[in-house]
């Protein structure tokens, strides 16, 4: 069973699925300094949702968590018009943005909160997340991002939704797992975003080698690195054995990176641009068309599917 904003679905109906977005989202209104991330227009939305249709995009992710300024009822109401099936955000982001809204929250208060985030709705709606995020700064992890964390680990352990863990620029990823392992957690129902930011194929077969997935994110944003290298990285953990560890979305999360506020990328790119120029890399490496086929089958439909479905609490 998955947990989309519009009710529970069979494993089998999420389809081809964005592991990693944003539609409606931004920082703490007390922390908006950049305009360039406040994504809160519902009609501009409602176009990237349709951009992503028009492309084959069958399901997303929504990312976007209650210290990102999420909108559940406004997700629903998209998906109940466009038939894109969603997929909310239960949790916390990262300390940047809630270590002082939560500062004087315990461990099992924020467990409360999320558990209620998967159960009963999020933010005073009927609406249930389907995932839980917590999040880590760079090269750190603070007091507050640690409590958020062991609470998203016993929230996870009561519910069966998968966790979802921020990196910042890809680092403390190898903390995180620690401290979940800590908690008793499955890692193979952890996923690890952000890890394009730091692209490098040691770690991430560390990572993917105790059971976690690459959560790779950040396609279209070329003032990181080239498509070239987060190819090389993908084709480097698919041939350690790791083909079925990786989840691939945009995180688009910016006006400049929308095809509706500004003419960016948009949710259309990954499946519209970026997996033709894979296949046709692939293709040029000597891969044959059923093996191309099958990553592709991996990355957007059978990985999300096993990571995205709910397991008995334990």
């Amino acid at each position: 069973m998955i947990r989309t904003v519009t009710g529970d679905i069979s494993s089998d109906e999420l389809g081809f699925t964005y592991s990693h977005e944003h539609l409606l989202g931004a920082p703490p209104e007390h922390k908006r300094a950049d305009e360039d991330l406040v994504i809160l227009d519902p009609a501009m939305a409602l176009v990237e949702a349709k951009e992503a249709l028009a492309v084959g995009v069958r399901s997303l992710y929504e990312a976007s968590a209650w210290d990102y300024s999420r909108r559940p009822a406004e997700l629903r109401k998209i998906s109940e018009e466009t038939g894109l099936q969603i997929i909310a955000c239960g949790g916390f982001n990262k300390g940047e943005w809630f270590d002082d809204l939560l500062a004087d929250r315990t461990v099992e208060e924020l467990q409360q909160q999320i558990v209620a985030d998967v159960t009963t709705g999020m933010d005073g709606t009927d609406v249930r997340a389907g995932a839980i995020k917590y999040g880590t700064s760079y090269n750190r992890v603070t007091p507050v991002e640690e409590r958020v964390l062991r609470a998203a680990a016993r929230a996870h352990r009561a519910t069966g939704a998968v966790l979802h863990g921020h990196t910042e620029t890809g680092t403390m990823a190898l903390k995180q797992l620690d401290m979940l392992e800590e908690e008793g957690v499955d890692l193979n129902r952890v996923g690890i975003v952000h890890l394009m930011r730091n692209p490098d194929p040691y770690l991430h077969k560390k990572i993917a080698g105790r059971g976690t997935y690459l959560c790779y994110d950040g396609f279209a944003k070329i003032k990181y690195f080239p498509e070239s290298t987060r190819i090389q990285v993908i084709l480097d953990v698919v041939e350690a054995g790791y083909a079925d560890r990786v989840l691939i979305g945009g995180d688009l999360a910016r006006k400049t990176d929308l095809t509706a506020y500004t003419g960016g990328p948009g949710l259309h790119y990954i499946a519209g641009e970026w997996l033709p120029r894979f296949r046709d890399e692939l293709r040029q490496r000597h891969y044959s068309p059923a093996d191309v086929d099958e990553l592709v089958r991996l990355f957007f439909v059978e990985n999300p599917k096993r990571y995205f479905s709910f397991t008995e609490p334990y």
